[in-house]
Protein backbone atom coordinates (compact mmCIF):
# COMPACT_ATOMS: atom_id res chain seq x y z
CA UNK A 1 0.00 0.00 0.00
CA UNK A 2 1.31 3.46 -0.94
CA UNK A 3 1.25 5.34 2.37
CA UNK A 4 2.34 8.54 0.67
CA UNK A 5 -0.81 8.46 -1.46
CA UNK A 6 -2.90 7.82 1.63
CA UNK A 7 -1.38 10.83 3.40
CA UNK A 8 -1.76 12.97 0.29
CA UNK A 9 -5.50 12.33 0.08
CA UNK A 10 -6.03 12.81 3.80
CA UNK A 11 -3.97 16.00 3.91
CA UNK A 12 -5.96 17.40 0.98
CA UNK A 13 -9.23 16.62 2.76
CA UNK A 14 -8.12 18.28 5.99
CA UNK A 15 -7.06 21.41 4.12
CA UNK A 16 -10.38 21.66 2.27
CA UNK A 17 -12.26 20.91 5.50
CA UNK A 18 -10.48 23.79 7.26
CA UNK A 19 -11.33 26.21 4.45
CA UNK A 20 -14.99 25.11 4.42
CA UNK A 21 -15.18 25.66 8.19
CA UNK A 22 -13.74 29.16 7.72
CA UNK A 23 -16.44 29.88 5.12
CA UNK A 24 -19.32 29.07 7.47
CA UNK A 25 -19.24 32.21 9.67
CA UNK A 26 -18.82 34.47 6.62
CA UNK A 27 -21.83 32.87 4.91
CA UNK A 28 -23.84 33.27 8.12
CA UNK A 29 -22.93 36.94 8.60
CA UNK A 30 -23.69 37.82 4.98
CA UNK A 31 -27.09 36.15 5.30
CA UNK A 32 -28.14 37.57 8.67
CA UNK A 33 -26.71 41.07 8.29
CA UNK A 34 -27.13 41.72 4.58
CA UNK A 35 -29.75 39.23 3.33
CA UNK A 36 -27.19 37.62 0.99
CA UNK A 37 -27.87 34.02 -0.04
CA UNK A 38 -24.61 32.33 -1.05
CA UNK A 39 -24.86 29.50 -3.57
CA UNK A 40 -22.61 27.23 -5.63
CA UNK A 41 -24.24 26.53 -8.97
CA UNK A 42 -27.68 26.89 -7.45
CA UNK A 43 -26.93 24.94 -4.24
CA UNK A 44 -27.54 27.21 -1.27
CA UNK A 45 -24.83 27.20 1.40
CA UNK A 46 -26.95 29.08 3.96
CA UNK A 47 -27.48 27.02 7.14
CA UNK A 48 -25.25 24.34 5.65
CA UNK A 49 -22.47 22.39 7.33
CA UNK A 50 -18.83 22.06 6.38
CA UNK A 51 -19.68 18.83 4.55
CA UNK A 52 -22.60 20.52 2.74
CA UNK A 53 -20.18 23.12 1.37
CA UNK A 54 -17.76 20.48 0.11
CA UNK A 55 -20.59 18.44 -1.44
CA UNK A 56 -21.90 21.54 -3.25
CA UNK A 57 -18.46 22.04 -4.76
CA UNK A 58 -18.36 18.37 -5.73
CA UNK A 59 -21.73 18.72 -7.47
CA UNK A 60 -20.39 21.65 -9.48
CA UNK A 61 -17.47 19.48 -10.56
CA UNK A 62 -19.73 16.86 -12.14
CA UNK A 63 -21.68 19.56 -13.97
CA UNK A 64 -18.66 21.59 -15.11
CA UNK A 65 -16.55 18.51 -15.84
CA UNK A 66 -13.57 20.14 -14.12
CA UNK A 67 -12.51 20.84 -10.54
CA UNK A 68 -14.10 23.58 -8.43
CA UNK A 69 -12.40 23.82 -5.06
CA UNK A 70 -12.97 25.77 -1.88
CA UNK A 71 -9.38 26.90 -2.37
CA UNK A 72 -10.68 28.94 -5.31
CA UNK A 73 -14.04 30.08 -3.93
CA UNK A 74 -12.84 31.07 -0.45
CA UNK A 75 -10.93 34.20 -1.64
CA UNK A 76 -14.03 35.25 -3.61
CA UNK A 77 -16.16 34.90 -0.48
CA UNK A 78 -13.65 36.88 1.58
CA UNK A 79 -13.69 39.66 -1.01
CA UNK A 80 -17.49 39.78 -0.82
CA UNK A 81 -17.37 40.32 2.94
CA UNK A 82 -15.30 43.47 2.39
CA UNK A 83 -18.14 45.04 0.35
CA UNK A 84 -21.36 46.69 1.59
CA UNK A 85 -23.86 44.54 -0.27
CA UNK A 86 -27.63 44.82 -0.63
CA UNK A 87 -29.89 41.72 -0.40
CA UNK A 88 -29.22 39.36 -3.30
CA UNK A 89 -28.51 35.77 -4.29
CA UNK A 90 -24.85 35.38 -5.28
CA UNK A 91 -23.32 32.28 -6.85
CA UNK A 92 -19.67 32.10 -5.77
CA UNK A 93 -19.18 29.08 -8.01
CA UNK A 94 -20.05 31.03 -11.15
CA UNK A 95 -18.09 34.05 -9.92
CA UNK A 96 -15.03 31.86 -9.40
CA UNK A 97 -15.25 30.25 -12.83
CA UNK A 98 -15.62 33.70 -14.38
CA UNK A 99 -12.59 34.91 -12.42
CA UNK A 100 -10.51 31.94 -13.60
CA UNK A 101 -11.31 32.89 -17.20
CA UNK A 102 -9.76 36.35 -16.66
CA UNK A 103 -6.16 37.45 -16.91
CA UNK A 104 -4.21 35.40 -14.30
CA UNK A 105 -3.04 38.65 -12.78
CA UNK A 106 -6.59 39.83 -12.06
CA UNK A 107 -6.87 40.93 -8.40
CA UNK A 108 -9.72 39.08 -6.66
CA UNK A 109 -11.22 41.97 -4.65
CA UNK A 110 -11.23 44.31 -7.66
CA UNK A 111 -12.89 41.64 -9.80
CA UNK A 112 -15.58 40.87 -7.20
CA UNK A 113 -16.27 44.57 -6.64
CA UNK A 114 -16.76 45.06 -10.37
CA UNK A 115 -18.98 41.98 -10.81
CA UNK A 116 -21.19 42.90 -7.84
CA UNK A 117 -21.27 46.66 -8.42
CA UNK A 118 -25.04 46.68 -8.95
CA UNK A 119 -25.65 45.39 -5.41
CA UNK A 120 -22.65 47.05 -3.75
CA UNK A 121 -25.00 49.82 -2.69
CA UNK A 122 -25.19 49.45 1.07
CA UNK A 123 -27.17 47.34 3.49
CA UNK A 124 -30.91 47.65 2.84
CA UNK A 125 -34.12 45.70 3.30
CA UNK A 126 -36.36 44.64 0.44
CA UNK A 127 -39.45 45.26 2.58
CA UNK A 128 -40.29 48.24 4.77
CA UNK A 129 -41.51 45.72 7.35
CA UNK A 130 -41.83 41.91 7.46
CA UNK A 131 -44.78 40.41 5.59
CA UNK A 132 -47.02 38.17 7.68
CA UNK A 133 -47.80 34.64 6.47
CA UNK A 134 -50.54 32.33 7.74
CA UNK A 135 -50.86 28.62 7.00
CA UNK A 136 -54.38 27.23 6.75
CA UNK A 137 -53.70 23.59 7.49
CA UNK A 138 -50.65 21.93 9.04
CA UNK A 139 -50.34 18.60 7.21
CA UNK A 140 -47.51 17.29 5.02
CA UNK A 141 -47.22 20.42 2.89
CA UNK A 142 -48.00 22.80 5.76
CA UNK A 143 -45.17 21.48 7.92
CA UNK A 144 -42.68 21.53 5.05
CA UNK A 145 -43.69 25.11 4.26
CA UNK A 146 -43.00 25.86 7.92
CA UNK A 147 -39.51 24.36 7.69
CA UNK A 148 -38.69 26.39 4.57
CA UNK A 149 -40.15 29.67 5.85
CA UNK A 150 -38.31 29.35 9.17
CA UNK A 151 -35.05 28.61 7.36
CA UNK A 152 -35.56 31.68 5.16
CA UNK A 153 -36.41 34.00 8.06
CA UNK A 154 -32.92 35.49 7.95
CA UNK A 155 -32.68 38.63 10.06
CA UNK A 156 -36.47 38.69 10.50
CA UNK A 157 -37.12 41.35 7.85
CA UNK A 158 -38.63 39.06 5.19
CA UNK A 159 -41.57 36.67 5.34
CA UNK A 160 -42.70 36.04 8.90
CA UNK A 161 -44.76 32.93 9.60
CA UNK A 162 -47.22 34.03 12.26
CA UNK A 163 -49.84 31.29 12.59
CA UNK A 164 -51.23 27.97 11.44
CA UNK A 165 -54.96 27.30 11.46
CA UNK A 166 -56.05 23.78 12.39
CA UNK A 167 -58.97 21.91 13.90
CA UNK A 168 -58.52 21.18 17.60
CA UNK A 169 -57.46 17.65 18.41
CA UNK A 170 -57.13 16.26 21.92
CA UNK A 171 -55.60 17.91 24.97
CA UNK A 172 -52.09 17.19 23.65
CA UNK A 173 -52.76 18.89 20.32
CA UNK A 174 -50.00 21.50 20.58
CA UNK A 175 -47.37 19.01 21.72
CA UNK A 176 -48.27 16.48 19.00
CA UNK A 177 -48.14 19.05 16.22
CA UNK A 178 -44.78 20.33 17.48
CA UNK A 179 -43.50 16.76 17.50
CA UNK A 180 -44.63 16.19 13.90
CA UNK A 181 -42.76 19.33 12.88
CA UNK A 182 -39.66 18.23 14.81
CA UNK A 183 -39.47 14.70 13.37
CA UNK A 184 -40.41 13.53 9.89
CA UNK A 185 -40.08 9.94 8.66
CA UNK A 186 -39.22 11.09 5.13
CA UNK A 187 -37.45 14.43 5.55
CA UNK A 188 -35.67 13.77 8.83
CA UNK A 189 -35.15 15.97 11.86
CA UNK A 190 -35.98 19.68 11.87
CA UNK A 191 -32.79 21.71 11.52
CA UNK A 192 -32.85 23.66 14.73
CA UNK A 193 -34.70 23.90 18.03
CA UNK A 194 -38.43 23.57 18.64
CA UNK A 195 -40.22 24.35 21.89
CA UNK A 196 -43.82 25.15 22.77
CA UNK A 197 -45.47 28.06 24.57
CA UNK A 198 -48.64 26.63 26.08
CA UNK A 199 -49.91 30.02 27.28
CA UNK A 200 -49.76 31.45 23.73
CA UNK A 201 -50.66 28.06 22.20
CA UNK A 202 -47.64 28.46 19.95
CA UNK A 203 -44.74 26.50 18.50
CA UNK A 204 -41.38 28.27 18.79
CA UNK A 205 -39.18 27.16 15.88
CA UNK A 206 -35.70 28.70 15.80
CA UNK A 207 -37.09 31.75 17.58
CA UNK A 208 -40.12 32.08 15.28
CA UNK A 209 -43.40 32.06 17.24
CA UNK A 210 -46.05 30.23 15.23
CA UNK A 211 -49.43 30.44 16.92
CA UNK A 212 -51.89 27.60 16.46
CA UNK A 213 -55.38 28.97 15.85
CA UNK A 214 -58.27 26.56 16.17
CA UNK A 215 -61.16 27.13 13.75
CA UNK A 216 -63.67 25.19 11.65
CA UNK A 217 -64.14 27.74 8.86
CA UNK A 218 -62.03 30.47 7.21
CA UNK A 219 -64.43 33.34 7.82
CA UNK A 220 -64.68 32.66 11.58
CA UNK A 221 -61.24 34.09 12.33
CA UNK A 222 -60.14 37.62 13.17
CA UNK A 223 -56.39 37.50 12.63
CA UNK A 224 -55.93 41.10 13.72
CA UNK A 225 -56.62 39.94 17.29
CA UNK A 226 -53.23 38.24 17.11
CA UNK A 227 -51.47 41.25 15.58
CA UNK A 228 -51.57 39.77 12.08
CA UNK A 229 -52.08 42.32 9.30
CA UNK A 230 -52.04 42.26 5.48
CA UNK A 231 -51.09 38.58 5.56
CA UNK A 232 -50.60 36.12 2.73
CA UNK A 233 -52.57 32.99 3.61
CA UNK A 234 -51.46 29.64 2.17
CA UNK A 235 -54.33 27.16 2.11
CA UNK A 236 -52.76 23.71 2.08
CA UNK A 237 -55.95 21.78 2.90
CA UNK A 238 -57.27 21.62 -0.67
CA UNK A 239 -60.80 21.78 0.69
CA UNK A 240 -61.74 24.84 -1.38
CA UNK A 241 -60.43 25.26 -4.91
CA UNK A 242 -62.70 27.80 -6.57
CA UNK A 243 -62.89 31.56 -6.15
CA UNK A 244 -66.02 31.43 -4.00
CA UNK A 245 -64.57 28.97 -1.48
CA UNK A 246 -61.11 30.52 -1.32
CA UNK A 247 -62.69 33.96 -1.11
CA UNK A 248 -63.93 33.07 2.37
CA UNK A 249 -60.34 33.57 3.59
CA UNK A 250 -60.45 37.17 2.40
CA UNK A 251 -63.52 37.77 4.59
CA UNK A 252 -61.30 37.21 7.63
CA UNK A 253 -59.71 40.37 9.01
CA UNK A 254 -55.97 40.52 8.44
CA UNK A 255 -55.78 38.51 5.19
CA UNK A 256 -55.03 40.22 1.86
CA UNK A 257 -53.81 37.42 -0.45
CA UNK A 258 -54.59 33.69 -0.72
CA UNK A 259 -52.39 30.96 -2.23
CA UNK A 260 -53.83 27.47 -2.81
CA UNK A 261 -51.47 24.46 -2.81
CA UNK A 262 -53.57 22.50 -5.29
CA UNK A 263 -54.91 23.07 -8.81
CA UNK A 264 -57.42 25.91 -8.82
CA UNK A 265 -60.81 25.64 -10.49
CA UNK A 266 -62.72 28.10 -12.62
CA UNK A 267 -60.98 31.43 -13.14
CA UNK A 268 -58.46 31.01 -10.30
CA UNK A 269 -55.01 31.69 -11.84
CA UNK A 270 -52.85 28.53 -11.82
CA UNK A 271 -49.25 29.67 -11.50
CA UNK A 272 -46.22 27.48 -12.13
CA UNK A 273 -43.66 29.82 -10.68
CA UNK A 274 -40.91 30.66 -13.15
CA UNK A 275 -43.10 29.93 -16.17
CA UNK A 276 -46.23 32.11 -16.11
CA UNK A 277 -45.40 34.68 -13.44
CA UNK A 278 -47.27 37.29 -15.44
CA UNK A 279 -50.43 36.03 -13.71
CA UNK A 280 -49.10 37.38 -10.39
CA UNK A 281 -50.71 40.81 -10.66
CA UNK A 282 -51.47 43.33 -7.93
CA UNK A 283 -55.14 43.34 -8.94
CA UNK A 284 -55.57 39.62 -8.22
CA UNK A 285 -55.73 38.33 -4.64
CA UNK A 286 -56.37 34.58 -5.10
CA UNK A 287 -53.82 32.27 -6.71
CA UNK A 288 -53.22 28.56 -7.16
CA UNK A 289 -49.70 27.12 -7.12
CA UNK A 290 -51.00 24.28 -9.35
CA UNK A 291 -49.95 20.71 -8.49
CA UNK A 292 -46.59 19.12 -7.74
CA UNK A 293 -46.68 17.22 -11.05
CA UNK A 294 -47.58 20.31 -13.05
CA UNK A 295 -44.70 22.21 -11.44
CA UNK A 296 -42.30 19.38 -12.24
CA UNK A 297 -43.10 18.97 -15.92
CA UNK A 298 -44.15 22.42 -17.15
CA UNK A 299 -40.70 24.08 -16.82
CA UNK A 300 -39.07 21.22 -18.75
CA UNK A 301 -41.82 21.29 -21.38
CA UNK A 302 -41.38 25.03 -21.76
CA UNK A 303 -37.63 24.64 -22.23
CA UNK A 304 -38.10 21.90 -24.84
CA UNK A 305 -40.88 23.74 -26.64
CA UNK A 306 -38.92 27.00 -26.76
CA UNK A 307 -36.02 25.37 -28.59
CA UNK A 308 -37.42 22.37 -30.45
CA UNK A 309 -41.20 22.92 -30.65
CA UNK A 310 -43.51 20.27 -29.16
CA UNK A 311 -45.91 18.75 -31.72
CA UNK A 312 -47.60 16.17 -29.46
CA UNK A 313 -46.86 13.86 -26.58
CA UNK A 314 -47.88 11.85 -23.56
CA UNK A 315 -46.95 12.45 -19.92
CA UNK A 316 -46.93 9.48 -17.56
CA UNK A 317 -46.32 10.01 -13.87
CA UNK A 318 -45.09 7.39 -11.43
CA UNK A 319 -46.28 9.16 -8.31
CA UNK A 320 -45.62 8.21 -4.70
CA UNK A 321 -48.74 7.30 -2.78
CA UNK A 322 -50.51 10.08 -0.92
CA UNK A 323 -52.61 10.51 2.18
CA UNK A 324 -55.92 10.10 0.30
CA UNK A 325 -55.13 6.41 -0.38
CA UNK A 326 -55.68 3.54 2.03
CA UNK A 327 -52.93 1.75 3.96
CA UNK A 328 -54.89 -1.49 3.60
CA UNK A 329 -57.74 -2.41 1.29
CA UNK A 330 -60.86 -0.48 2.22
CA UNK A 331 -63.71 1.48 0.66
CA UNK A 332 -62.73 4.57 -1.35
CA UNK A 333 -64.84 6.91 -3.46
CA UNK A 334 -62.36 6.74 -6.34
CA UNK A 335 -61.71 3.68 -8.46
CA UNK A 336 -58.67 1.56 -7.47
CA UNK A 337 -57.51 3.98 -4.75
CA UNK A 338 -59.18 1.82 -2.13
CA UNK A 339 -56.51 -0.83 -2.59
CA UNK A 340 -53.52 -0.86 -0.25
CA UNK A 341 -51.13 1.94 -1.24
CA UNK A 342 -47.90 0.40 0.17
CA UNK A 343 -48.57 -2.92 -1.60
CA UNK A 344 -49.75 -1.96 -5.07
CA UNK A 345 -49.09 0.09 -8.15
CA UNK A 346 -52.38 1.85 -8.79
CA UNK A 347 -53.40 3.30 -12.14
CA UNK A 348 -55.27 6.54 -11.59
CA UNK A 349 -56.22 9.71 -13.36
CA UNK A 350 -54.25 12.95 -13.43
CA UNK A 351 -55.20 16.45 -14.45
CA UNK A 352 -51.66 17.16 -15.63
CA UNK A 353 -52.50 17.47 -19.33
CA UNK A 354 -55.24 20.06 -18.78
CA UNK A 355 -53.10 21.83 -16.17
CA UNK A 356 -50.23 22.10 -18.65
CA UNK A 357 -52.56 23.87 -21.07
CA UNK A 358 -53.38 26.47 -18.40
CA UNK A 359 -49.71 27.25 -17.79
CA UNK A 360 -48.58 26.84 -21.42
CA UNK A 361 -51.61 27.66 -23.63
CA UNK A 362 -49.53 27.03 -26.77
CA UNK A 363 -49.53 23.30 -25.89
CA UNK A 364 -53.31 23.02 -25.43
CA UNK A 365 -54.65 19.85 -27.04
CA UNK A 366 -51.21 18.48 -27.83
CA UNK A 367 -50.63 16.30 -24.76
CA UNK A 368 -52.30 13.43 -22.93
CA UNK A 369 -51.53 12.26 -19.42
CA UNK A 370 -52.02 9.52 -16.89
CA UNK A 371 -50.60 8.48 -13.53
CA UNK A 372 -49.54 5.40 -11.61
CA UNK A 373 -49.38 5.59 -7.82
CA UNK A 374 -46.41 3.52 -6.65
CA UNK A 375 -45.45 2.07 -3.22
CA UNK A 376 -42.99 4.78 -2.15
CA UNK A 377 -43.80 7.53 0.40
CA UNK A 378 -42.14 10.40 -1.49
CA UNK A 379 -40.42 11.41 -4.75
CA UNK A 380 -42.10 10.84 -8.09
CA UNK A 381 -41.01 10.40 -11.70
CA UNK A 382 -42.56 12.01 -14.77
CA UNK A 383 -41.90 10.46 -18.17
CA UNK A 384 -42.31 12.89 -21.08
CA UNK A 385 -42.74 11.11 -24.43
CA UNK A 386 -42.70 13.90 -27.01
CA UNK A 387 -42.66 14.46 -30.75
CA UNK A 388 -40.86 17.69 -31.64
CA UNK A 389 -40.64 19.82 -34.77
CA UNK A 390 -36.86 19.56 -35.18
CA UNK A 391 -34.61 16.54 -35.34
CA UNK A 392 -32.30 16.52 -32.37
CA UNK A 393 -29.44 14.46 -30.99
CA UNK A 394 -29.31 13.10 -27.46
CA UNK A 395 -26.11 15.01 -26.76
CA UNK A 396 -27.53 18.32 -27.93
CA UNK A 397 -30.75 17.89 -25.95
CA UNK A 398 -28.92 16.98 -22.74
CA UNK A 399 -26.40 19.79 -23.18
CA UNK A 400 -29.23 22.28 -23.70
CA UNK A 401 -31.15 21.12 -20.62
CA UNK A 402 -27.96 21.20 -18.54
CA UNK A 403 -27.34 24.79 -19.64
CA UNK A 404 -30.95 25.72 -18.82
CA UNK A 405 -30.52 24.26 -15.33
CA UNK A 406 -27.30 26.22 -14.74
CA UNK A 407 -27.94 29.62 -16.25
CA UNK A 408 -31.43 30.59 -17.40
CA UNK A 409 -34.67 32.05 -16.01
CA UNK A 410 -35.67 28.44 -15.21
CA UNK A 411 -32.53 27.56 -13.21
CA UNK A 412 -34.47 27.55 -9.92
CA UNK A 413 -37.08 25.18 -11.35
CA UNK A 414 -35.00 22.69 -13.37
CA UNK A 415 -32.14 20.65 -11.96
CA UNK A 416 -29.98 18.17 -13.85
CA UNK A 417 -28.24 14.95 -12.93
CA UNK A 418 -25.83 12.76 -14.87
CA UNK A 419 -25.38 10.10 -12.21
CA UNK A 420 -25.84 6.54 -13.53
CA UNK A 421 -26.71 5.35 -10.01
CA UNK A 422 -29.45 7.86 -9.08
CA UNK A 423 -32.68 6.46 -7.63
CA UNK A 424 -35.77 8.09 -6.17
CA UNK A 425 -34.58 8.42 -2.56
CA UNK A 426 -31.60 10.47 -3.75
CA UNK A 427 -33.99 13.32 -4.54
CA UNK A 428 -35.67 13.60 -1.15
CA UNK A 429 -35.27 17.21 -0.10
CA UNK A 430 -34.62 18.53 -3.61
CA UNK A 431 -35.62 22.20 -3.76
CA UNK A 432 -36.21 22.07 -7.52
CA UNK A 433 -39.54 21.58 -9.26
CA UNK A 434 -38.01 18.79 -11.34
CA UNK A 435 -34.66 17.09 -12.00
CA UNK A 436 -33.80 15.92 -15.52
CA UNK A 437 -32.21 12.46 -15.46
CA UNK A 438 -29.86 12.91 -18.43
CA UNK A 439 -28.59 9.32 -18.37
CA UNK A 440 -32.10 8.11 -19.20
CA UNK A 441 -32.78 10.53 -22.08
CA UNK A 442 -33.88 8.74 -25.26
CA UNK A 443 -33.80 10.40 -28.70
CA UNK A 444 -34.78 9.10 -32.12
CA UNK A 445 -34.76 11.93 -34.64
CA UNK A 446 -37.90 13.92 -33.74
CA UNK A 447 -39.00 11.62 -30.90
CA UNK A 448 -37.65 12.25 -27.41
CA UNK A 449 -38.27 10.67 -24.02
CA UNK A 450 -37.28 12.57 -20.89
CA UNK A 451 -37.31 11.31 -17.30
CA UNK A 452 -37.89 13.98 -14.66
CA UNK A 453 -37.59 13.24 -10.94
CA UNK A 454 -39.32 15.45 -8.41
CA UNK A 455 -39.77 15.57 -4.66
CA UNK A 456 -43.53 15.93 -4.78
CA UNK A 457 -43.49 17.32 -1.23
CA UNK A 458 -40.36 19.42 -0.68
CA UNK A 459 -39.73 20.53 -4.25
CA UNK A 460 -43.34 21.58 -4.60
CA UNK A 461 -43.29 23.40 -1.24
CA UNK A 462 -40.18 25.28 -2.41
CA UNK A 463 -42.12 26.44 -5.47
CA UNK A 464 -45.00 27.61 -3.25
CA UNK A 465 -42.57 29.64 -1.15
CA UNK A 466 -41.03 31.20 -4.28
CA UNK A 467 -44.51 32.26 -5.40
CA UNK A 468 -45.26 33.69 -1.95
CA UNK A 469 -41.99 35.61 -1.90
CA UNK A 470 -42.89 37.14 -5.24
CA UNK A 471 -46.28 38.27 -3.93
CA UNK A 472 -44.50 39.88 -0.98
CA UNK A 473 -41.99 41.69 -3.22
CA UNK A 474 -39.05 39.55 -2.12
CA UNK A 475 -37.44 38.86 -5.48
CA UNK A 476 -33.69 38.79 -4.84
CA UNK A 477 -31.42 39.87 -7.70
CA UNK A 478 -29.34 36.90 -8.87
CA UNK A 479 -25.65 37.42 -9.59
CA UNK A 480 -23.51 37.06 -11.59
CA UNK A 481 -25.70 37.94 -14.54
Amino acid sequence: MDLRKHEEYFSDWKEREELAEAMLPIIGRLYRDHGIVITVYGRSLVHGSMVDILKAHRFARQILENELSVRDTFPVLQAMESLDLAPSRIDIGKLTVRLQAQDPGQEVTAFVRQELSKVNTGQTSLLSEPRDVVLYGFGRIGRLLTRILVEKAGGGDKLRLRAAVVRKGDDDDLMKRASLLRRDSVHGQFKGAITIDEKENAIIANGNMIRLIYADAPDQIDYTKYGIQDAILIDNTGKWRDREGLGRHLQAKGISKVVLTAPGKGDVPNVVFGVNNELLTDEENIFSAASCTTNAIVPVLKAVNDRYGVVSGHVETCHSYTNDQNLIDNYHNNHRRGRSAPLNMVITETGAASAIAKALPELAGRLTGNAIRVPTPNVSLAILNLTVEKKVSREDLNRYLRDVSLDSPLQNQIDYTNSPEAVSSDFVGSIYAGVVDSISTIVSEDRIVLYVWYDNEFGYSSQVVRLTQNLAGLELPVLPF
